[in-house]
């Protein structure tokens, strides 16, 4: 599937195109807002989501009749329901720091209002597209889960500051043999896809970093075979199983059928209200920022289910061509 996202955090809609899902394939729209449900703003998050309350509401303007993909592009939109650009009135020209407002004035000459397309309200429509990619997996035994390994509790945050988290993302029941060398292995494309999500500044696959930590002898995931109930196409009896998962289910950038583990490492929201040292760029003086808006104080609960979203459209563009 080919996706392209658009809209602004602060344009009248937010929406994506997506191209390549099945003729024929069911969507259950229920079951998509649930999962959009999960990342909206407002809806807790333990205490580290944004006060500002979107109902999120999926809108399929093409490509999706009674629940069933015409083989179409699907165009589905989100509209923006809540937003309150006078939070942004102080910094119009002077850069959040953190923030990819001055990434935005570099290439456009403007900061937008809410982040524009930069803005973590984006993650939305990948949700639209990753939820369909989810059930499509569905159908293939594939289930993909997050969790929060670390963030702070509410109660443990100075006030007006934030928190970063580390997500950990798991793809359960995904099959051996998918993926190639490279930049076409599954941990490239999987690694390009989460670097897509605002906020996310490292993964890491299985062990990750602590691999470079342990012996070969340690790290190494040795390869067992499973027999029970199993013959292969040429008479041979079993399944090629690996005893531990180092590896985090992906070998020379190819699935070997074990669970597809990474992790996350989200940043803490740049936008605080706590006062900062930034530049007014129309005047290339220093100033200081204090961001008022309604933020979410650790951005990885929301960006959990992001995860999962990018996960599933990597791993269904692999099963499904």
């Amino acid at each position: 599937m080919k996706i392209r996202i658009f809209g602004e955090s602060h344009a009248p809609e937010i929406g994506v195109e997506i191209e390549g899902v099945p003729k024929g394939t069911a969507i259950d729209g229920a079951e998509l807002q649930a999962f959009l449900d999960r990342r909206a703003p407002g809806n807790g998050q333990g205490g580290m989501s944004t006060p500002r309350k979107e109902p999120d509401r999926v809108e399929f303007e093409s490509g999706v009749e009674e629940g069933v993909a015409t083989g179409e592009m699907i165009r589905a939109v989100i509209r923006n329901t809540n937003t309150r650009p006078q939070d942004y009135a102080n910094v119009q020209t002077v850069p959040r720091p953190g923030h990819a407002d001055y990434a935005s004035w570099l290439q456009c000459g403007k900061i937008p209002t809410g982040g524009g397309k930069w803005s973590g309200r984006m993650t939305a429509p990948l949700c639209i597209a990753g939820g369909i990619a989810l059930q499509m997996l569905a159908k293939k035994g594939v289930t993909i889960t997050s969790t929060v390994r670390r963030g702070a509790e509410g109660a443990e945050i100075p006030n007006g500051d934030s928190v970063g988290g580390i997500v950990e993302v798991v793809a359960t029941g995904f099959p051996a043999g998918y993926g190639d060398v490279g930049t076409d292995g599954l941990e490239s494309k999987l690694a390009a896809a989460f670097f897509g999500i605002p906020a996310v500044k490292g993964v890491e696959f299985g062990d990750g970093f602590k691999l470079a930590e342990m012996l070969g002898s340690q790290a190494n995931d040795a390869f067992d075979v499973v027999t029970e109930g199993l013959e292969t196409g040429d008479g041979r009896r079993g399944r090629v199983t690996l005893r531990t998962n180092h590896c985090g289910g992906i070998l020379g950038g190819v699935s070997v059928g074990m669970p597809i583990v990474a992790r996350l490492a989200f940043k803490p929201t740049p936008s605080i209200v706590l006062e900062q040292d930034s530049v007014d760029l129309a005047t290339m003086t220093p100033a200081k920022i204090s961001v008022k808006g309604r933020h979410d104080r650790c951005v990885a609960f929301r960006g959990a289910v992001a995860a999962e979203a990018a996960m599933a459209l990597v791993l269904a563009n692999e099963v499904y061509v």
